[in-house]
């Protein structure tokens, strides 16, 4: 596994067109920021430390005076639980680097940039910083959309209007197709669809998107272990 700024390079220039799309989402997060109440240099902030869409979106959706900590921090946990998962995905090829370049990688995982990475790999490329270049992509678009958003929030108004709030949603529903393997996936999809829409029916909060993903990979190890 290599460490290179070739890889760094591609994994950044390759995810532009995400990065564009998950810009969108910024935007939309910069406005409802400042809507909730929060400074341009503190949404901004935010963003640049957390790198979490869902998570920071929920939690402005929770925000009030005095901000409810218990809750922000509980639901934002909940809703990253995901990262548990993606990061052992990760782990057959990141066991290869040293801790600093695996974990500082991490720390830019996304949902977008993170699939981009998986199918790279599982394609056979070597390229151990291109989620650390893919990961820096997002996460400039991200800030400076933020911004963005918290200056021009006022005239934006209300985001679902421009179908901004559907942005993040397409683009990975795209990446996602590109890593559909046949249908030998078909089961591990199902599962974890299955899985998913049943708990959203039922648990409060987002627990959904974990226990779609624990479901999903459930099967998978069955299958492969059978």
């Amino acid at each position: 596994m290599r460490f290179s700024v070739d890889g760094l390079r591609d994994g950044f220039v390759e995810c532009l067109p995400v990065a564009l799309g998950v810009a969108g989402y910024g935007v939309v997060f910069g406005v409802l920021a400042r809507q909730a109440g929060l400074t341009t240099v503190e949404a901004a902030l935010m963003s640049a430390t957390v790198l979490a869409g869902a998570a920071q979106l929920i939690a402005i959706k929770l925000w009030e005076t005095p901000i409810p900590v218990v809750a922000v921090l509980g639901t934002a946990f909940i809703v990253n639980l995901r990262y548990v998962l993606m990061g052992a995905a990760l782990r057959p090829w990141f066991s290869q680097l040293s801790p600093l370049k695996a974990y500082g990688s991490v720390f830019f995982t996304a949902d977008e940039n993170w699939a981009l990475t998986m199918g790279k790999l599982k394609s056979g490329s070597q390229q151990g910083a291109y989620l650390l270049g893919s990961g820096l992509a997002i996460w400039s678009f991200w800030v400076v959309a933020t911004v963005i958003g918290a200056i021009a929030g006022s005239a934006i108004g209300e985001p679902a209007n421009y179908g901004l709030d559907f942005i993040l949603t397409a683009v990975f529903i795209a990446i996602a197709v590109g890593l559909w393997d046949g249908k030998s996936s078909l089961l591990p999809w199902m599962a974890a669809f299955a899985m998913a829409v049943v708990s959203a029916q039922y648990l409060p909060g987002r627990w959904y998107i974990l226990l779609g993903g624990i479901a999903g990979s459930f099967v998978e190890v069955i299958r492969f272990g059978g």
